[in-house]
């Protein structure tokens, strides 16, 4: 589960990570009186679940706890790639004379954990890794042994390194003793004050949520979509771009994801708009369930069901699709490609094939049906 900004500072705060002082309010009149206690320059910041905040204009610095409330006016309600804004986060204004960057991960790939750590942060990391790889440290991290702190923060100018490695320690305690997956601080900033974590992100390990006494989230924070994909038990998290992706087997839809994304990207199409499991033996109620969360996002412009047949029946897939649109009705208007192989799998064509629905196109391999639905995406704009 990721946590707002907000939620990530109560567990940075809780176990000494340096943070601005701050304050959430969930109208313009409670950031003016946030403003109010915190004196001078404040920082009026959007609280949702997705980057780009600050090109969207989600985050505001402003002088006045006047200026605060207009701030929060404008930035409350506000859709932020498919998030509204139900709260701010109102902090105290920094005087930064660097910016750094401060990460824990769990590292699949290489069945550990790991820190990374740039000097160059107040950016997007991924970029600083693609143009610059050597400015970005990657430190491995065994899980008995813990972080070598005086390693992660080798990679910052000398002055500050005392004081960032007592910062990487508090942050491994964070990732630790909270259950993460994820820890990340951009910017980590040198303030005149000392080093302090001016954002950050936290991925909590939803596996271990039974032992955990910290609870978060209401029932109005998050994607309105994936609170009625979790209502009806489907394995969904929303993504940025306009192709819907369902699939069985989280190894099938992660495949798919990175075949939609290539194709998408030589279309001109933005991309997997979500990441939607069924589940191995899922039955045609769980395909209703899931194609109408998927059709029901308004960024989606087409929907690719990859489908192999193994528990999970090609025939109880296609019953599953038009029951789906016979439910929906005028609602469903975007294009569905379907590619079906495995178990039942000539049953599950001739279902398709006899209801003959204009919304479906049946393509016989991943790759050719994922660049079938870039192209149903584009011309749909």
């Amino acid at each position: 589960m990721d946590l707002f900004e907000h939620e990530a500072r109560e567990l940075f705060e809780k176990h000494g990570v340096p943070v601005p002082r701050g304050r959430v309010a969930a109208d313009p009149a409670a950031a003016r009186s946030a403003a109010a206690a915190l004196g001078g320059p404040v920082v009026v910041k959007a609280q949702v679940k997705t980057g780009g905040r600050g090109k969207a204009g989600g985050v505001r610095v402003v002088r006045t706890a006047d200026d605060a409330e207009q701030a929060a006016d404008d930035i409350l309600g506000m859709d932020i790639k498919g998030h509204t804004v139900h709260r701010v986060l109102v902090t105290e204004a920094s005087e930064i004379a660097d910016e750094y960057y401060l990460s824990f991960l769990l590292d699949r790939a290489g069945r550990t954990f790991l820190a990374m750590a740039s000097a160059e942060g107040g950016m997007e990391i991924e970029e600083v890794a693609a143009t610059r790889p050597d400015a970005l440290v990657r430190v491995p991290v065994d899980p008995l042994a813990g972080v070598d702190a005086a390693a992660v923060a080798a990679v910052f100018p000398a002055d500050v390194r005392a004081e960032v490695a007592g910062v990487v320690e508090r942050l491994w305690e964070v990732f630790t003793a909270e259950d993460c997956t994820l820890v990340e601080v951009n910017p980590l900033a040198l303030t005149a004050t000392g080093i302090v974590a001016l954002d950050g992100k936290i991925t909590l390990d939803d596996n271990a949520a039974f032992r955990r006494s910290s609870s978060f989230g209401t029932a109005a924070d998050g994607d309105p979509l994936e609170r009625e994909a979790h209502a009806k038990g489907l394995n969904y998290v929303k993504l940025d771009g306009d192709i819907g992706v369902i699939g069985n087997g989280a190894g099938l839809v992660m495949s798919t994801l990175d075949v939609v994304a290539a194709a998408a990207a030589d279309a001109g199409a933005r991309g997997p708009a979500n990441f939607l499991d069924i589940g191995g033996g899922a039955s045609a109620q769980v395909m209703v369930d899931g194609l109408t969360v998927v059709l029901g996002d308004p960024q989606v412009r087409s929907v690719f069901v990859n489908v192999f047949g193994g528990i999970t029946a090609c025939d109880a897939v296609a019953t599953g699709i038009v029951r789906s649109l016979e439910i929906l009705g005028p609602r469903a208007t975007k294009p569905l490609v379907v590619r079906l192989d495995g178990n039942n799998v000539t049953e599950g064509r001739r279902i398709l094939a006899d209801a003959a629905h204009p919304l479906v196109t049946v393509v016989a391999t991943m790759d050719d049906a994922a660049r079938e639905a870039a192209k149903l995406a584009m011309a749909e704009v």
